[in-house]
């Protein structure tokens, strides 16, 4: 990233960051959970998935599951069915029980506390980590790249890259780090009520008049 575009792209993202505390000035996550591991479980299955189904399953997984041990010595085929609807459930699955066995042997049963020991437990790579530490602990060691973070990132040119990772790092160039957190909720927020991924005319919207290119760039999906 040239000074130049450092320059403009710091500006852009301050001004979209001033609309979006206006909008949003109480930003968290709206995904519903009792205790930390339970955030972990909910910021897993919300990949590729609404939040609105994320918490309907939980609902009745948080009833069925209440301890650590519960997850940790829970069947494949039973868990695969409990979290069935948030798709991609066989991953998901495998996923929960073997966090909850490194939660608990590794790391005396509480979520560890950096994110260099966060992305070692099974699911939970760095947009899940990233979210789980702003969270509950309000630790911001980067910023969570999810796909409505990534695609207003490339829509509003706040990055030369498509890859989150290095999304992330452009994000966290060009931002202070008191504003790194809450970023992601707001723009989820955002894109929830204003303007969601399909293409439309969104000239009308609270952040297009900042970069009105905006309005013309439709960057495609991408799978985490």
């Amino acid at each position: 990233m040239t000074r130049y575009k450092k320059k403009i792209r710091t500006e852009r993202v301050r001004r979209m960051n001033t609309v979006l505390q206006k909008l949003y000035p109480e930003a968290k996550i709206a995904l519903n959970f009792s205790n930390d591991f339970e955030c972990l479980i909910a910021v897993q299955l919300s990949a590729q998935c609404t939040d609105e189904r994320v918490n309907l399953v939980t609902k009745k997984l948080f009833k069925k599951y209440t301890t650590l041990d519960a997850y940790a010595n829970a069947s494949r085929e039973a868990m695969e069915q409990d979290v069935y609807q948030t798709g991609f459930y066989k991953n998901k699955a495998k996923n929960i029980i073997a966090a909850a066995k490194m939660v608990r042997d590794e790391y005396g049963g509480q979520l560890p506390r950096t994110l260099e020991d966060m992305i070692r437990i099974p699911g939970a790579a760095r947009k899940t980590a990233n979210v789980v530490l702003s969270t509950l602990y309000g630790i911001t060691e980067g910023i969570a790249v999810d796909t409505h973070v990534r695609r207003f990132a490339i829509r509003f040119d706040l990055t030369d890259y498509t890859d989150p990772v290095r999304i992330e790092r452009d994000l966290m160039e060009i931002m202070p780090q008191d504003m790194w957190w809450g970023f992601n909720h707001r723009l989820v927020n955002y894109g929830r009520d204003y303007c969601k991924a399909h293409k439309h005319d969104c000239r009308a919207h609270p952040l297009t008049p900042i970069y009105p290119k905006a309005n013309t760039r439709w960057p495609k999906a991408r799978s985490f």
